[in-house]
């Protein structure tokens, strides 16, 4: 017998965990995959009933039309143990469902996967064992991918070298679903958009040990894809967003008055050029094109510098009112009190 709770939650503030034994939750986001549930849950029991822990498994059916559902609520009342089902209202993207399956889950270690299964389960160990080797975050490559190569493989690679050069963190495979984390570094921000894919370069940024393995990847058995070749440009478009939250964030007088000086100084060139032809040669600059040019950019570029210290401001007010951090500690290392004898 399962139970079923009526809960009211937009995920601004995640649920409460409750006090739980469980050490691995995978995290399964499930959009009309109701053929593949019987197999996933199958090979997730295999995989990690063999395993030296304690395991959950969090589906979060994201409005699915197909009675994935329903083949959910039957696999919780056969293994309720291991199986928790959170049912979203409506669709709301791969990215939501992520995000509420990790406010739901009680595993201290986070490992995602798809439902579809093209992510192996058996694989699953293998990252927990890397885990355990002291990473932070240990991300599936799908090195030998089974999908189509001109509508995904290559767009995907071109993001993934696209996204490890803007970030700096280099991985082979930010679009393998199949990744885990420990869970405080899932901690500190939100997920909006396509930006579950971006964790890692999150992770990196607060200094997170990231490493990746290579895992295997299976042709897709029922149903069709629910990604194309549009899901790049979402990707390129939420990369802008990361680099500026990663970077900029705390200080986005750089950016903004970087952009302002450079606008300026091309002004201030163009300026230097017209006062030359009207010295040397008797010009009239004022009609000049470039002139019109130059002042369009001086007032742009004292625009972003002046728009740069309002962003500093908000920034500031962020911190201050919320108590924001603007640093992580890995661990402290108590040693000797000062002032003690040895």
């Amino acid at each position: 017998m399962i139970s079923k709770k009526e809960i009211v939650h937009s995920g601004l503030i995640p649920p409460l965990r409750s006090d739980s034994a469980v050490q691995v939750s995978v995290v399964i986001p499930v959009y009309n995959e109701v053929q593949c549930l019987p197999t996933l849950h199958k090979g997730l029991r295999e995989a990690l009933n063999s395993y030296p822990t304690t395991w959950e498994v969090v589906y979060v059916d994201d409005g699915s039309r197909d009675g994935s559902l329903q083949a959910l609520e039957i696999l919780a009342g056969q293994d309720p143990q291991h199986t928790r089902v959170v049912a979203l209202r409506r669709n709301f993207g791969q990215t939501a469902a992520i995000s509420a399956g990790i406010d739901y889950a009680c595993g201290d270690i986070i490992v995602l996967m798809d439902s579809d299964l093209q992510n192996d389960p058996a694989d699953i160990p293998m990252l927990l064992d890397k885990i355990a080797e002291g990473y932070d975050l240990v991300s599936g490559w799908r090195k030998a991918r089974q999908d189509a190569f001109i509508t995904r493989t290559l767009p995907s690679r071109a993001a993934n070298w696209l996204i490890s050069q803007v970030t700096g963190v280099h991985l082979h495979d930010y679009g393998c679903t199949l990744k885990a984390y420990r869970r405080e570094v899932l901690t500190g921000f939100r997920l909006y958009g396509e930006m579950h894919r971006f964790i890692p370069a999150y992770a990196g940024y607060v200094g997170a040990r990231v490493t990746e393995v290579v895992v295997r990847h299976h042709p897709r058995r029922f149903g069709k894809t629910n990604y194309g070749l549009n899901r790049t440009i979402k990707v390129v478009l939420d990369l802008f967003t990361v680099k500026f939250l990663s970077g900029y964030v705390n200080k986005p007088i750089y950016l903004f008055g970087g952009f302002g000086l450079g606008l300026m100084s091309i002004s201030g060139a163009g300026f230097l050029y017209l006062a030359y032809r009207k010295f040397l040669f008797g010009a009239v600059t004022t009609t000049s094109p470039i002139f019109l040019l130059s002042i369009m950019l001086t007032v742009l570029g004292a625009q972003s510098i002046l728009l740069g210290l309002i962003a500093e401001i908000v920034v500031r007010t962020y911190h201050e009112s919320q108590a924001k951090p603007i640093y992580t500690v890995r661990y402290v290392i108590h040693g000797e009190e000062p002032g003690s004898k040895a």
